[in-house]
């Protein structure tokens, strides 16, 4: 099997739905946390509680994401070879700038990781998870990711909306239907 075969391609769908399904309860569970420990002018009433939780949300939505970034480039260019096969009638205006604020974010995403991975690397050899050194670096690297992962939660759902189009429209490549030539046609029978 292929990175591009339909069954690759609907279960690398089914890891960003998933993901998607995810990224919105965490993000209604930060939202309902925000609402209750901050004052009316939205300052927490705890900063340091605040701070705990919002690193919370943001190491539990990259973890979520994280069963789609090893794939999210070939839903990206699967996505875009759907699209140039879709009949302009059926493709929505936003689907472009959609689709390349995904990749952007995706490339942040990568830079993001790559810093993290070189922070990492230059922590102390007892430096392991679970010590402070070592999570507050890989807390860094979340906070940081937060943005970009947002925008694959708020933006991600292009990339289905795209297949769904692409397996409910016949494509502008599909050959047209015959147009019936007057030998393939009854002719009417003269009366006498």
């Amino acid at each position: 099997m292929t990175a591009s075969s339909p069954d690759v391609h609907q279960q690398q769908l089914e890891q960003l739905a998933a993901f998607l399904r995810e990224s919105e309860q965490i993000l209604a569970d930060w939202d309902a946390y925000s609402d209750e420990h901050t004052d009316l002018d939205g300052w927490p009433l705890d900063p340091h509680a605040y701070g705990l939780r919002a690193s919370r949300r943001d190491a539990d939505t990259w973890r979520a994401f994280n069963r789609v970034r090893i794939h999210a480039k070939d839903l990206l260019r699967t996505a875009a070879g759907q699209v140039r096969r879709l009949p302009a009638r059926s493709i929505q205006p936003r689907w472009s700038w959609q689709l390349t604020a995904l990749d952007v974010a995706l490339d942040q995403l990568d830079a993001v990781q790559r810093t993290w991975f070189e922070a990492r690397d230059s922590l102390p050899a007892a430096a392991r998870p679970g010590t402070e050194a070592y999570d507050d670096a890989r807390a860094e690297r979340d906070a940081e990711a937060w943005h970009y992962l947002y925008e694959w939660s708020s933006h991600g759902p292009v990339l289905i909306d795209i297949n769904t189009a692409s397996q409910n429209t016949p494509s502008r490549t599909a050959a047209p239907a015959p147009v019936p030539t007057a030998s393939s046609t009854a002719s009417p029978t003269a009366r006498r």
